[in-house]
């Protein structure tokens, strides 16, 4: 019997059962504090908030979990956690409440698993608060983690000044386009980010990877016979990656292509600007 089902006279049985929800919600933050420390959460000292707290009394209770998810994204942000780590984070609670765990008891969080409601109000929270603290001077999109384009114009200012002392252009750009017309609100925040963990894992060895538009990213990369194979690899990838959620799917598939640079820099600069537009 719940706390509103009960009789005028059992007066002991609500405080029974609000300790019995508090001793759920401790045990349910216990496992769930363990299993994302093992699946890698950086600084220990770090995961337990208020937020916690209150997104384990409402699973465990009959409220929406919603409204505390997104709180918890912004606190995330807020305490300098990637939205990686924020999302691992939130697939280690989702793991430890459907019970999924291997035969020797081990807690494995997938992201992928976690229903998009709970991923919605995570990642909302989480870039509500990374979008007020942007400043205009960073030199990373503070959403997505890639260089700006401001930051990718002053690395071809470098790139023509080596060319012309070689003699020779050893650059070019790839650049990368999803149709964000095809959905709306976080989808998009969360479509973008899953490109720029495509592009990172893709481009692994120092290249500038830059998000130049709401829906384009550029790759400064020195040319090389295996770029056809990379570009190939890349969509794939993008497209393994936009696949996890509905509401993200219909952004892909990527478009990627590649461009030679231009004969001097200006027509360089008004390319990735004019791309970005």
């Amino acid at each position: 019997m719940g706390v509103r089902e009960a009789a005028a006279g059992e007066v002991g049985e609500p405080t029974t059962t609000r300790r019995a929800g508090a001793d759920e919600a401790r045990a349910l933050r216990w496992r769930w504090r363990t299993a994302s420390l093992a699946a890698g959460w950086s600084y220990p000292a770090d995961w337990p908030l208020d937020e916690v707290d209150q997104v384990c009394a409402a699973v465990v209770g009959t409220a929406d979990p919603g409204p505390a998810l997104h709180r918890l994204g912004g606190a995330r942000a807020e305490g300098g956690a990637s939205l990686a780590e924020t999302l691992v984070d939130l697939a280690a609670l989702h793991a430890v409440v459907e019970g999924s765990a291997d035969s020797a008891g081990i807690v494995s969080p997938n992201v992928d698993a976690v229903p998009s409601p709970m991923l919605r109000a995570t990642a909302l929270g989480w870039g509500d608060v990374l979008s007020r603290q942007a400043a205009s001077t960073s030199v990373d999109n503070p959403l997505t983690g890639l260089a700006t384009g401001a930051y990718l114009r002053a690395r071809l200012r470098e790139v023509y000044a080596e060319a012309r002392t070689a003699g020779r252009q050893d650059y070019l750009l790839v650049l990368v386009a999803l149709d964000l017309d095809r959905t709306s609100g976080w989808s998009r925040v969360v479509a973008m980010t899953l490109l720029a963990d495509a592009l990172r894992e893709v481009f692994d060895a120092g290249q500038t990877i830059a998000s130049i538009g709401p829906s384009l990213a550029a790759v400064l990369v020195k040319k090389d016979e295996r770029l056809h194979r990379t570009v190939g690899n890349l969509r794939l990838l993008t497209a393994d990656r936009l696949a996890v959620d509905p509401h993200v799917a219909p952004t892909g598939p990527a478009e990627v292509w590649v461009e030679e640079l231009p004969a001097t820099y200006e027509q360089a600069a008004e390319l990735v600007t004019g791309s970005g537009r």
